[in-house]
């Protein structure tokens, strides 16, 4: 069967502050360090046939604290959302000044759209469909729940219904019947 674990990485100071980290390259807390940590027992019965992680430390540090770094190909296109001008910042701030924003329906000046995280997702996909057996890919908190939202076929806006916890193990697979459908098994686990 071809399944996907997608896990997030463990705690930053930015991400326990609810700060928004695309390419500022933070290390994980100790915090984090213990979660990656524990992911590694909770993954140690799963044997990985491939392993993508995104290109920021904080990723490839919770994937070799998991112990799946050594097989590990990094991949650009997981890197979190591009923030631009929200680097930094939290929900909160941004809509004091921009009520009603949502980074799902409006993205981020000076960085990235919605559109363009969907189509960066969708080639994550693809790659995802080439490869065989059971597949882990390390990644961020926006465009991990965009990749679940992709995964089944819904739009960009349909990703703030996911949430994904830092160290948090979601798994996307196929329902298989007359067809293959894309399912998500398991959801912030």
């Amino acid at each position: 069967m071809h399944r996907i674990y997608v896990i997030r990485h463990g705690e930053t100071e930015w991400s326990a502050a609810g700060k928004h980290t695309s390419h500022t390259d933070i290390a994980l807390t100790a915090r984090g360090e213990n979660q990656s940590r524990a992911l590694a027992e909770r993954l140690s019965m799963v044997v990985f046939d491939a392993v993508l992680t995104s290109p920021r430390q904080r990723a490839r540090r919770t994937c070799e604290l998991a112990g799946v770094l050594p097989q590990a190909i990094v991949e650009p296109d997981l890197a979190e959302w591009e923030y631009g001008d929200y680097e930094g910042r939290m929900s909160s701030d941004i809509r004091a000044t921009r009520p009603g924003w949502t980074i799902f329906e409006d993205g981020c000046p000076g960085g990235e759209s919605p559109e363009q995280v969907s189509v960066r997702a969708d080639r994550v996909i693809a790659r995802l469909r080439l490869l065989e057996g059971t597949v882990a890919v390390f990644t961020h908190g926006h465009f991990g729940r965009v990749l679940g939202a992709r995964w089944i076929g819904l739009s960009v806006a349909y990703a703030r219904r996911l949430l994904f916890d830092t160290a948090s193990i979601s798994v996307l697979e196929y329902e298989y019947d007359v067809r293959e459908q894309p399912v998500i098994a398991r959801w912030n686990g």
